[in-house]
């Protein structure tokens, strides 16, 4: 038997462990990308939930017949993503969910693109006229009379978020007789009066739950929150609502992309 030079093994050796392109599906998809949907369809049919065990690298190489780092990347990508944890020396865990703010969307459409169904119990809802501060963002007079809405905001039967909005009463009328309980803010807007939002300037900061918040938000007295001031503009540059919130920092992440 002819025997094959140790320096050719060696340059074999180092070929197949090298990290290749992955391989693609018959729909062209490549292979770290089918484990990622394998995982996430798991995650939203209900058969794995946050806190839960994710398979190992090894195990989903062997599951879905890819090798070692192709696996390894599938997993990577998911943890940028929030959507699984990684702890070192025990292993990968389905993440509590968290809301990205990287687009100007309603919180209804924030948990869609999570896979969460967003609810709302409204705290507070009337026409009030004393508050300078929010007549001042939308452009107003001091005391002009505007809509003010308090809703805690909810996700898989938790509560992710504290918002305040204030709206104009005069450029509003009837919106304390929508469902504001159960549908998205964004889309009444929209449909019953015909709006068409545009842009937000947007003030993030840090904050520690007082009391009240802290008991609404069933978080520890004193824990951390991002506080997000928000003016929404319609597309014509109008001021057309104010809101105050207050996030729950361990399930929200604020993306940022930054140009030279």
């Amino acid at each position: 038997m002819k025997s094959v030079p140790t320096k050719t093994l060696e340059k074999e050796r180092r070929a197949n462990s090298r990290e290749r392109i992955p391989a693609k599906n018959g729909n062209g998809l490549p292979a770290y990308q089918r484990i990622q949907n394998s995982i996430r369809k798991r995650i939203e049919s209900g058969q794995l939930h946050p806190g839960d065990a994710v398979a190992s690298e090894r195990d989903l190489a062997k599951i879905h017949q890819v090798s070692l780092m192709t696996a390894r990347h599938a997993l990577a990508s998911l943890e940028r993503e929030g959507v699984v944890e990684r702890r070192r020396g025990i292993g990968t865990f389905v993440a509590a969910p968290k809301i990205h703010f990287n687009k100007l969307m309603s919180y209804t459409e924030q948990m869609a693109s999570r896979s969460l169904t967003a609810a709302s119990k409204v705290l507070f809802a009337k026409v009030i006229d004393n508050e300078p501060e929010a007549a001042a963002r939308l452009s107003l007079p001091p005391t002009s009379s505007v809509i003010k809405l308090e809703r805690l905001r909810h996700a898989a039967s938790e509560a992710f978020a504290l918002e305040t909005c204030y709206l104009s009463a005069t450029e509003f009328p009837g919106l304390l007789e929508a469902p504001l309980g159960r549908e998205s803010l964004f889309g009444i807007l929209e449909r019953n009066y015909k709006l068409e939002l545009g842009y937000a300037d947007e003030e993030v900061d840090a904050t520690a739950a007082d009391p009240r918040i802290a008991e609404l938000l069933n978080v520890p007295r004193r824990d951390p929150l991002l506080r997000i001031r928000q003016v929404i503009y319609s597309t014509k540059g109008q001021a057309v609502m104010y809101v105050l919130g207050f996030y729950r920092s361990d399930r929200h992440n604020l993306v940022i992309r930054r140009f030279r």
